[in-house]
């Protein structure tokens, strides 16, 4: 028999079917066979519409009963038409939610933003969610720049060791940089083109702590007198007191840039999250997969502007523009682009 679409719906029939399957021991592979289905479409109708019965203060799933399973789909089924009527009965919610989305701001930000503002409207960041996640704003979900939910796992510490001279480690920084009671302290990364492309391009990447200003430069290549001279030109523009990095081999020519720099404990570059967490909203319009070197410096700036004029949760959805300027950390050089040498 030929097997039915992935997701495709149960009627009453086939729910009856596989109730006296089920309850004669066919195992899930058997009944899937038997239905036209796929396995795992079994499964979720198991999983999401068997009765479930509480014992000893735990929820657990009980019998499979095809009435009863029928009625919790339909309920679910009304229930879920629903989802996002708040921003799509309101043409002028809507209009704001899609414009921000446009601009790449997450729903967190969007949400944080329309109250900061006083709009005459307001959706909760789970209001938007529910929404993009409906048939009225799946189109939308294209703008947004990550697509995880889940925390990434913590590697284990590998051995230690050190190639860097003159190294200085995290727990000599600054306390005003470890607790963000002070402006002005950086974090550097660079993020590289796929090893597929072949090619030696990368981004240097500088972001502050705690005014979560991001800036970012492309390189021709690793080597450290790139990177180095990359972040010199990033940071003499700006305020800037100290500077965190990685142990990579790119970070050897740190005394160069005249700033007190700090070194992350050995494959611990969780310890720099924040320009961690730059490099992902910049991989929203950079891939990993990409050569760096088919993006122009103007593209670059210009993903740099959408990500400092994004409402940040942190900054209590001001822009990292916003709060540079108000706090006086931008110097009174021009901001022309400057040529990167390697």
């Amino acid at each position: 028999m030929e097997k039915q679409r992935k997701y495709a719906h149960f009627n009453q029939a086939k729910r009856d079917r596989l109730e006296a399957l089920w309850k004669s021991g066919h195992i899930q592979k058997e009944i899937a066979e038997i239905l036209g289905f796929n396995q795992s479409a079994i499964s979720r109708e198991l999983g999401r519409n068997r009765r479930k019965k509480r014992i000893k203060g735990s929820i657990v799933n009980g019998s499979y009963e095809a009435t009863a399973a029928g009625h919790k789909a339909l309920v679910r089924r009304e229930a879920s038409k629903y989802q996002g009527m708040k921003i799509e009965s309101d043409s002028l919610l809507r209009g704001y939610v899609i414009e921000k989305l446009r601009l790449h701001w997450n729903p967190d930000e969007i949400s944080g933003r329309m109250k900061d503002d006083n709009e005459s409207f307001y959706a909760s960041k789970t209001a938007v969610y529910d929404w993009l996640r409906s048939s009225f704003g799946q189109r939308y979900c294209a703008h947004l720049y990550s697509q995880r939910y889940t925390a990434r796992k913590q590697k284990k510490n590998k051995s230690k060791r050190t190639l860097i001279p003159n190294r200085i480690g995290l727990e000599l920084r600054p306390l005003g940089a470890t607790n963000r009671t002070r402006y002005g302290h950086y974090e550097g990364d660079t993020a590289v083109s796929a090893k597929e492309t072949r090619s030696k391009a990368a981004l240097s990447v500088a972001y502050e702590r705690k005014a979560r200003y991001i800036d970012a430069r492309k390189i021709r290549n690793m080597k450290p007198e790139s990177h180095s001279y990359a972040l010199k030109v990033m940071l003499e523009n700006k305020k800037a007191l100290s500077l965190t990095q990685d142990n990579g081999i790119e970070n050897t020519k740190h005394r160069e840039l005249g700033l007190p720099t700090y070194f992350c404990d050995p494959y611990s570059s969780w310890q720099k999250g924040g320009v961690e967490n730059a490099i992902k909203m910049i991989r929203r319009f950079i891939p990993k997969g990409a050569d760096i070197n088919d993006y122009s410096d103007e593209y670059v700036n210009m993903v740099v502007t959408i990500l400092n004029n994004k409402p940040r949760k942190s900054l209590g959805y001001k822009t990292a523009n916003e709060v540079m300027r108000k706090n006086n950390l931008f110097k009174n050089i021009s901001s022309e682009n400057y040529a990167l040498e390697g």
